[in-house]
């Protein structure tokens, strides 16, 4: 017979990444190593440095190692490119039982040299796997004798996968992108200028962001790394403020940048009317330019005026329903839960794969008596307390997907793999409506979980609200539409998948 969610213990040595509010005194325990037999949904180092580094567009991206470490990260993002489609391109060496015995550095140095014959890349990047790491090829030596050769900086990212978490990625990340940090000496931009890091161009959302930004008249620099030119990367030294969305991963650049060059950073977030609003408002305090202000209270009024009526019908539809988050930072865990209570939603289970203590302090202000929450979770875990709890909805990512539909609750998308704009006051709609669309679909009636009444009889759903006009992503420029090659090409014994 089959567990129920009732039979499913907490692993002793994970009882201290679960609180549950207003049962005792906050303490959570967080930044630990994941628990062996947990099955963590956390990735590796390699993963971490490759979601960061991947949306730099015209950069070449080689992973050193096997095939299959390639594979795995290959098109990890949703991010779109107005330009290059370089970066869509999954390049390994392809390292094998023999390359293991005699050491890989000759394969990636020829690599190298046929890559950037061919493809004349800005730059380069090549990562370390735990392959790499456990044989000690010398992957910096290899980095320099490339660059002599051929006048492009080609650059190493150690992020050999046993290293840590993928959190640790971010930091390797954030150390290659610094070695093109100020080497520009092209001439500043005039006026107020701004560096966004942190937003990764998912359905191009960078592009939306940075144009709320140019319309309160500041020069954005460099989209680091949404949408992200190697060039712009090079001057992005020349920014008086960095605007950091997504702080898990980038804000050991902007700590660096503030180090290094003296340029101030807030940490901001795009998802939600609130936090949408507030990181206008932050930017253009920060310049003390009452014209800037007057701007941005223009851009919210009228981009709040034209969301909120459609915003209304949803939250009278969604009213008392119940969701769970599970996000890889806990940065958007707040914004989420900001944007479900606008919609009427219960935050009843929340937690993040990289959240720090302050990070969850935060988040336990933020949510409700009786709110799980929950530190570097796994599967068990998760469904115990969707059960518990009542869930109607689980935001997570591509890993928590299976999670929910076995057990016959909602899902959203809300991690770096989707195609749906969620930033910005029209990714506010856009997410409104993907919620009202998945709660309140008709196929959860059929499911055990379903919803009865006193008298034994399922549930009325609501009443559907007729689908607004498209498109709701305007103002987001469209990249040109990439060609598609799906034929595997061959580089002299090197694995490339297009």
């Amino acid at each position: 017979m089959n567990p129920t969610p009732d039979d499913i213990q907490i692993l002793e040595a994970r009882k201290a990444q679960v609180h549950t509010k207003g049962a005792a005194p906050f303490q959570l325990a967080c930044e630990k190593h994941s628990v062996a037999g947990a099955v963590s949904q956390r990735a590796c180092v390699f993963c971490g440095s490759r979601v960061v580094l991947y949306p730099i567009t015209d950069a070449l991206h080689l992973v050193h190692g096997p095939v299959g470490c390639a594979a795995y990260t290959w098109d990890i993002r949703g991010s779109q490119s107005s330009g290059p489609q370089l970066h869509r391109m999954s390049f390994s060496t392809d390292l094998r039982e023999k390359d293991v015995i005699y050491g890989g550095e000759k394969k990636c140095e020829a690599a190298l040299m046929e890559l950037i014959q061919r493809y004349q890349p800005k730059a380069a990047f090549v990562y370390a796997t735990c392959i790499v790491g456990l044989i000690g090829d010398d992957l910096e030596a290899v980095c320099r004798r490339v660059t002599e050769r051929t006048g492009i900086d080609v650059i190493p990212v150690h992020s050999e996968g046993f290293a840590g978490s993928k959190k640790d990625g971010y930091s390797a990340a954030c150390r290659a992108i610094d070695h093109l940090v100020g080497t520009s000496d092209a001439p500043p931009p005039p006026g107020p200028s701004i560096n966004i890091l942190g937003d990764f161009n998912i359905a191009g959302e960078t592009w939306l962001i940075r144009e709320y930004y140019e319309r309160m008249g500041l020069n954005v620099i460099a989209t680091i790394t949404g949408d992200g030119r190697v060039d712009d990367i090079r001057r992005s030294h020349q920014a008086q403020l960095n605007v950091v969305q997504c702080s898990g991963s980038i804000k050991g650049l902007a700590q660096i940048m503030k180090k290094d060059y003296d340029i101030p950073f807030m940490h901001v977030s795009y998802f939600g009317l609130e936090d949408m609003s507030k990181a206008l408002y932050d930017v253009a305090e920060h310049f003390n330019d009452p014209a800037m202000m007057v701007k941005a209270q223009a851009l919210v009024r009228d981009e709040i005026s034209a969301v909120m009526p459609e915003l209304r019908k949803y939250r009278e539809a969604l009213q008392g329903k119940k969701a769970a988050v599970y996000t890889g930072g806990a940065f958007k865990a707040f914004s989420l839960v900001r944007s479900l209570r606008t919609l009427g939603v219960k935050t009843v289970i929340a937690g993040s794969q990289t959240g720090n203590p302050q990070d969850y302090l935060k988040l336990e202000s933020l949510c409700d008596e009786g709110t799980v929450l929950l530190d570097d979770t796994n599967p068990l875990e998760l469904a115990k307390f969707i059960d518990q709890t009542g869930a109607d909805l689980l935001i997570g990512g591509v890993k928590e997907r299976p999670i929910a539909y076995k057990l016959g609750v909602a899902f959203c998308d809300h991690n770096h793999e989707r195609k749906d704009c969620l930033a910005g006051y029209v990714g506010m709609l856009n997410f409104a409506r993907e919620v009202y669309s998945s709660v309140c679909s008709p196929v959860w009636s059929l499911t055990p979980r379903q919803r009865r009444t006193r008298d034994g009889q399922t549930a009325p759903l609501p009443k559907p609200i007729p689908a607004p006009p498209k498109p709701y992503l305007r103002r987001v420029r469209t990249a040109p539409k990439p060609k598609s090659n799906l034929t595997p090409l061959t580089l002299g014994g090197l694995e490339v998948t297009a």
